[in-house]
């Protein structure tokens, strides 16, 4: 007869749910004050067999032109700005920490 132990099974999922909240807050967080921070991820085209869209070097330079344009029109002072930097930095580590810490879990703690 196979019996299900219910309360592990509810505890797993509860940490399973609370780190998911936490790893995407915290990059979504993190992104969000990255570009209030004037720096704005810009990704370069790649190249792919199979790509459905591939942008163009003219779409590429047009997104990095939009990126610039809008880090100097931010209200926000020079101060504000590296507050978000930092902020932004703390959100990737605690990401980061989540990330690493489940890892660790599942190899260690088997």
């Amino acid at each position: 007869m196979i019996t299900v132990d219910w309360i592990a099974f509810l505890q797993v999922f509860a940490a399973a749910m609370i780190a998911a909240v936490v790893v995407v807050t915290s990059y979504a967080l993190g992104l969000r004050l990255l570009v209030r921070a004037g720096r704005a991820p810009v990704v370069a085209p790649a190249e792919f067999t199979d790509a459905i869209t591939v942008i163009s070097a003219r779409e590429a330079r047009r997104a990095e032109k939009a990126a610039a344009k809008a880090a100097r029109k931010s209200p926000l002072t020079e101060t504000q700005k590296r507050l978000a930097f930092v902020a932004a930095c703390g959100c990737f580590t605690v990401c980061a920490a989540a990330v690493l810490g489940g890892i660790l879990l599942i190899v260690f703690n088997h």
